[in-house]
Parts: structure tokens; C-alpha cells; sequence
């Protein structure tokens, strides 16, 4: 591990390059700190999080039908989500811009949106639903065996299953 210091931050470098390397804002008393003290600053940050995260319970958030589900915000030029929850609809655009994305009333394509919807550290799972079926939430099946990619049917639109 090798631990540098970079104005009021403190950056953590792993020797495993598959552990992402921690950016620490620490202030102006990180002048005084060894690099022991910011360890172990470190390791209680990662010590909070990982109960805050044993007893957290998410709840996405929905908005309703008809009212607006994202936001611009030109001063950061980006979109944010105003719920936990994005219904939208898929379109083909042209070849350059590729597939238009319908939001309630936004029409967002990868090329010409100021910038993809913001939501930094998080996941996000897509259901395919019917355009009408937005609402709905299908049940979930699990698939406990993974079929060969070439026996897998490609269709189109509802009812085409593999």
C-alpha cells in the first residue's frame, strides 16, 4: 500500500490493482496526521460504511405516471434521476446516434444528451417491459442454467422468447 498526499486529500494506492485506489478529503489538519493516523482514519471510514451497509434497507422510489422522472441541472450539465425507479421506452434512432431513450417527455440519445443520467456509485438493474407495461412489475425468474449463446433465439418485441 503506499499512501500519498495531494493537498487536503490523502490517496491510497493497493498493491492489488483490482482494489480501486481511495481518494481521502481530509482537510488542512492532514498536515499533522503520519501516514499511520491516515490509515487508520481510512480503515474506520471503511469499518462505518460496512455496518452502515449491514443495516441498510433500499427503497426505490417511484414517481408517478405523468409527472417528470429526471431533471437537468445545466450549471453540472447532467441529468439526475428524481426517483430510484426510470420507466422509459427504447427507439431506434439514426445509426450515428444510436438508441433514443424516451423518459416521460424527454427524448435522451448517448450522442446528443449533455451528459448520461448521473447516479456516481450505484447499480442499476433494467427489466424489459412492453412499452404499455411500464408500470408493472413482471415476476422474476431465475435462470439456474445458462444455455449455449448460439441456442439463444434473437427476436424482437413481446411474446419472442428464447
Amino acid at each position: 500500500m503506499r499512501i500519498a498526499t495531494a493537498g487536503e486529500y490523502a490517496v491510497i494506492e493497493y498493491a492489488d490493482s483490482s482494489i480501486m485506489t481511495a481518494r481521502l478529503k481530509i482537510g488542512p489538519e492532514m498536515e499533522k496526521m503520519t501516514d499511520q493516523d491516515i490509515l487508520d482514519l481510512h480503515n474506520d471510514i471503511i469499518r462505518t460504511r460496512e455496518e452502515m451497509a449491514a443495516g441498510y434497507e433500499h427503497v426505490a422510489v417511484e414517481i408517478p405516471f405523468g409527472r417528470p422522472q429526471i431533471e437537468y441541472h445545466p450549471r453540472a450539465d447532467q441529468w439526475t434521476p428524481r426517483g430510484g425507479v426510470l420507466r422509459c421506452v427504447i427507439g431506434d434512432g439514426e445509426p450515428e446516434e444510436g438508441p433514443i431513450f424516451y423518459i416521460a417527455d424527454e427524448e435522451l440519445t448517448l450522442r446528443n444528451s449533455a451528459t448520461p443520467i448521473h447516479y456516481a456509485g450505484w447499480g442499476m438493474r433494467i427489466i424489459f417491459v412492453p412499452d404499455d407495461r411500464l408500470m408493472d412489475q413482471p415476476p422474476l425468474r431465475f435462470e439456474t442454467r445458462m444455455r449455449p449463446i448460439a441456442d439463444v433465439h434473437h427476436g424482437s418485441g413481446p411474446g419472442i422468447r428464447p
